[in-house]
């Protein structure tokens, strides 16, 4: 047994167990920093009810609730781009058809490096992170990452999100009433030194931000941005998109007026959600 296959928790295996169990194909969905896999859950829902078998993984040590997170950070800390990455890769080979997969914000960047190996039948990276070769650095951007970047210390801790930090990274696009609850049900600790990695990703070669493009069994990919996003801007999406679109497969981006970087989790999910199905339907059965 690898390291990475150590980390595949007995929840995650009972899910690999149903999807196998199914003749559906199924969606893996990949949850970025400061959320859980919970995060996925009317997601999972929907796509389900559209015939597909969802597979909610989680990072390695993720605890299994909002509460226990925030209860036990320090779980959180010491995870690196190149170690999620080869978790999740772990577990998509363990399923018996190559699934979808869809992430958000690391997740999305994640479910790029995912669909660069090879093992996405279609792919759909929502306000993805930005990888090596990615070059705009929005302020925006930087101000939602100096959460963690302000301090070096910070890449081998977890870093929490204070309120404040959370209304202006994820629930910009909200009200304040409904950023303040996304907030208490959803946010969590979350490791340094992703951020890190991706700030560094153009200055270090041997970066684990690193996305293979070009490869040609990478799958159908699509990439979906909202318009006010502070963490992920629009500059930042669309300039993955181009680096995308050199490859021999289908590769569309999608803007989405008014949404923030929350438009996965907050109440207009469903459009995002849709826009997404929409996209797999054309191109997995």
């Amino acid at each position: 047994m690898s390291a990475t296959d150590a980390h595949i928790t007995d929840h995650e295996q009972a899910q690999i167990d149903r999807a196998n169990a199914s003749t559906s194909t199924p969606v893996v969905f990949v949850h970025g920093l400061w959320l859980l896999p919970s995060s996925w859950e009317r997601w999972a829902a929907l796509f389900e009810e559209a015939g597909y078998v969802a597979v909610l993984p989680g990072w390695p040590d993720d605890p299994e609730t909002v509460e226990e997170a925030k209860a036990h950070p320090d779980v959180f800390a010491g995870k690196g781009i190149g170690e999620i990455a080869d978790h999740l890769e772990s577990i998509i080979r363990r399923l018996d058809r190559k699934p979808v997969v869809i992430g958000h914000s690391f997740g999305g960047l994640l479910t790029e490096i995912l669909a660069g190996r090879g093992l996405a039948a279609a792919s759909v990276a929502i306000s993805p992170a930005p990888f090596q070769g990615v070059l705009p650095l929005p302020i925006s951007a930087l101000r939602a990452a100096s959460v963690a970047l302000r301090n070096p210390a910070n890449w081998n801790r977890a870093v929490p999100l204070t309120y404040d930090q959370f209304r202006y990274s994820f629930g910009n696009a909200v009200t304040e009433t409904e950023a303040k609850a996304l907030y208490e049900s959803h946010s969590v600790p979350g490791p340094g030194e992703p951020l890190f990695q991706a700030a560094a990703a153009n200055f270090n070669p041997w970066s684990e931000a690193k996305v293979k493009t070009k490869r040609s069994d990478r799958g159908p990919m699509l990439i979906i941005s909202g318009d006010v996003d502070h963490t992920v801007p629009w500059s930042i999406a669309n300039a993955a998109y181009k680096k995308q679109k050199r490859n021999e497969g289908v590769t569309e981006i999608v803007k989405i007026v008014g949404r923030g970087h929350a438009l996965t989790i907050d109440s207009g999910w469903r459009e995002v959600a849709e826009t997404s199905l929409a996209f797999v339907r054309k191109f997995a059965a």
